[in-house]
């Protein structure tokens, strides 16, 4: 396989030094990809770089997954507009542990494969060095016109933050450029690749490890993932799509994928899986004839999901998915954990009862008119519940003073209540 072709058919080659390509084909590459480790997983953000790294991987070179403990402790100006928050070696350490683990999910870090992927920290070699061995040893090779040059800089200087630009981010793109030019003394490592924003920082590594030992040191782009609408990918209103199950549930993570519009999913379907093209041109060709079947949207949350969680997580998100928009089973509902329960009903109207109510037996009548507003009138709950119009965990209600008692309760907390097809009520019980 050649790296190169399959990031450009992909859509995942933004720009590349000269000579890159020639030197993917003629060799066995390391390359590395830095990881920003300010939080204990990664998000959907990240996805792109890590998908770089598999592919190159399986193109047969040899992938570094470089955790930024030391640029982390700084922050990077690009695409930023204000400093980050500074972190401790034990939090460092922390982040770097559980990124590995989720990296191991798509890279091969255990076989004794000459290309075996390896994870490094740049803090290892960082944290010793001082300042005045820094300013002597990398500072001296690359000017301040060179710096201020890049657009990371320039945009930061030209008001586009109030707080302007501090010496500490200035000196991140040495700091990078070190790493790269580290990593090409000690890991033979000719290659960096990034998103098309680290360009700036990527180039200053070339040109450092140029000026410096003169060896060959190449750079590698992909492009910033949008969304079709020109939003930013992988933002919710609650915030960003984790893929650690604990910030994120693995059926909020499936509809995330399963929701993205009909342009994006014949994007990111070649982005985010290891799908052949020949697949991947069948299932476009299969979506345009009947695009409410959503057959790519369908196959991209399934490939993704399976990938950064798991088979038996992706079945119980399609079964969970079932609840709310299908027939499924009371059985299917009980067995929803309380997080993919929250995830699946979120937005629904919900109400609190106190647990006294239910402990000794409360009727259905009483309970969902009184306690909880789900029918604004005893009558109109009697009518609907002889129509057999109205379900409490996803079985009809046999009579509308049917008693209710703790033990009906999910996860020993919530009731649920279906008011004709489409009409959902959570009741919690505190």
């Amino acid at each position: 396989m050649n790296f190169v072709e399959e990031l450009r058919w992909r859509g995942m080659l933004h720009d590349m030094m000269p000579g890159t390509e020639e030197l993917l084909q003629k060799e066995q590459v390391t390359a590395y990809l830095g990881i920003d480790p300010t939080a204990d997983s990664l998000h959907i953000g990240h996805l792109c770089g890590v998908m770089m790294l598999r592919h190159l991987q399986r193109c047969g070179h040899k992938p570094l997954a470089l955790i930024g403990g030391a640029t982390g402790m700084i922050g990077d100006p690009s695409g930023k507009s204000a400093e980050r928050n500074l972190l401790t070696e034990d939090i460092l350490r922390h982040n770097q542990d559980s990124i590995k683990k989720q990296l191991s999910k798509f890279l091969d870090f255990e076989s004794d494969a000459p290309n075996r992927a390896e994870l490094v920290n740049n803090y290892d070699w960082m944290k010793e060095f001082s300042f005045l061995d820094f300013a002597r040893e990398v500072g001296k090779h690359i000017t301040v016109n060179y710096m201020m040059a890049k657009d990371s800089v320039k945009k930061r200087l030209n008001g586009e933050s109030r707080d302007g630009l501090s010496f500490t981010e200035f000196t991140y793109q040495l700091l990078q450029g070190y790493d790269y030019l580290h990593l090409n003394s000690v890991k033979n490592c000719k290659l960096q690749m990034g998103g098309s924003d680290q360009w700036g920082n990527i180039t200053t590594g070339t040109e450092l490890i140029r000026r410096t030992n003169g060896n060959e040191a190449y750079a590698l782009t992909c492009p910033l993932i949008t969304k079709a609408d020109g939003g930013k990918f992988g933002k919710t209103e609650s915030g960003n799509i984790w893929l650690d199950a604990k910030y994120t549930t693995p059926y909020k993570f499936y509809q995330f994928w399963l929701n993205v519009s009909d342009a994006d999913a014949e994007r990111y379907i070649k982005i985010f899986t290891s799908l052949p093209k020949e697949e991947i041109d069948a299932l476009v060709a299969e979506h345009a004839e009947a695009p409410h079947l959503r057959v790519l949207q369908k196959r991209l949350a399934k490939e993704v999901t399976i990938m950064v969680h798991s088979e038996d997580d992706y079945n119980a998100a399609v079964e969970a998915s079932g609840i709310l928009f299908g027939n499924a089973t009371s059985d299917a509902l009980k067995k929803l954990d309380e997080d993919t329960l929250l995830a699946v009903f979120e937005g629904v109207p919900q109400f609190e009862v106190s647990r006294e109510t239910l402990a000794e037996g409360a009727k259905a009548v009483d309970l969902l008119v009184d306690s909880a507003a789900v029918f604004a009138s005893k009558g109109e709950m009697r009518k609907l519940v002889q129509g057999g119009g109205v379900s409490m965990n996803k079985e009809k209600l046999a009579a509308f003073d049917q008693v209710i008692t703790t033990a009906d309760l999910l996860n020993d907390k919530y009731l649920l209540i279906q008011r004709g097809k489409k009409n959902y009520y959570l009741i919690i019980v505190k």
